[in-house]
């Protein structure tokens, strides 16, 4: 069974141990340096990174593969690349990125394949001069999201 394998399958049952959290990303570089990503669907915790780390490294036989093993969770700023990530994100403001252009707005639904964002713009009046304030929605397929990220504010 090659390392990616191995690699997978323990993760796979450190994740059934812990449900809360999910793969983001993996990677082996040809030295085999291991690289996991993480999220959770609350938060993650450095024991959260402890915990499938050792599930990872003490199943592996160093005898057989001279590896180093590093397992992070997503960043603030890091691209959400899962719908599950998008659900733990609701409320919260997006900017998406598709071929259409840039939106950014707040998180109001998640479904299946699309989510749903609302921001306020200002725009001329039908009537008159002047602008007024109007609320807009858009969906987005996730196959259409290029990048979205969530918009951290002080």
């Amino acid at each position: 069974m090659s390392l990616l394998n191995r690699v997978k399958e323990l993760l796979d049952e450190a994740f059934e141990k812990s449900p809360e959290l999910f793969l983001i990303d993996l990677s082996i570089t040809p030295e085999d340096n291991i690289t996991v990503v993480i999220d959770g669907d609350n938060s993650v915790t450095l024991d959260d990174c402890i915990t499938i780390s050792r599930a990872v490294e003490h199943q592996l036989d160093r005898e057989e593969h001279d590896f180093s093993l590093e397992v992070t969770s997503a960043g603030a700023l890091s691209p959400l690349k899962l719908p599950r990530q998008y659900k733990k994100n609701l409320g919260r403001t997006l900017e998406i990125q598709t071929q259409n252009g840039k939106f950014a707005g707040k998180l109001i639904d998640v479904q299946e394949n699309t989510i749903e964002i609302e921001w306020k713009s200002r725009e001329p009046k039908e009537i008159g001069k002047g602008k007024t304030t109007v609320n807009r929605t858009e969906k987005f397929n996730f196959e259409d999201i290029e990048k979205a990220v969530v918009v951290i504010s002080f």
